[in-house]
């Protein structure tokens, strides 16, 4: 990177940070990051994820399912107004990971939950 492309401190936004190594340092504060971590938060930050009703959802956020939900391969069913606690968002069709009791692990997609 160039000294004209690197970003500003995350914590005390000043411009003179510099490269050592993989790492990013600011001078003024001693703050250091990851270039990788500057790029991901900036990713996250463009990946926004909603549920049916248009509110925000986030990594750890609970939700509620709004419609039945059957389970491919599978006789069990998710009903409406399950909880579901402590969601993980993906990338992918299914964009939330979650564990469901009685049911385990598996995915579901935002359009079918409401925040809590």
């Amino acid at each position: 990177m160039s000294d004209n492309a690197l970003p500003p401190c995350p914590q005390c936004h000043s411009a003179y940070t510099y490269e050592d190594g993989a790492m990013l340092v600011c001078p003024e504060c001693g703050h250091e990051w990851s270039v990788l971590t500057q790029e991901a938060s900036a990713a996250d930050e463009a990946r926004v994820i909603k549920d049916a009703v248009g509110n925000v959802l986030q990594d750890g956020d609970t939700v509620t399912v709004i419609k039945d939900l059957k389970i491919k391969g599978s006789s069990l069913v998710v009903k409406v107004g399950t909880k579901v606690k402590n969601i993980r968002l993906t990338d992918g069709d299914h964009d939330i990971d979650c564990k469901i009791d009685g049911i385990g692990a598996m995915g579901l997609k935002s359009e079918f939950v409401k925040k809590a």
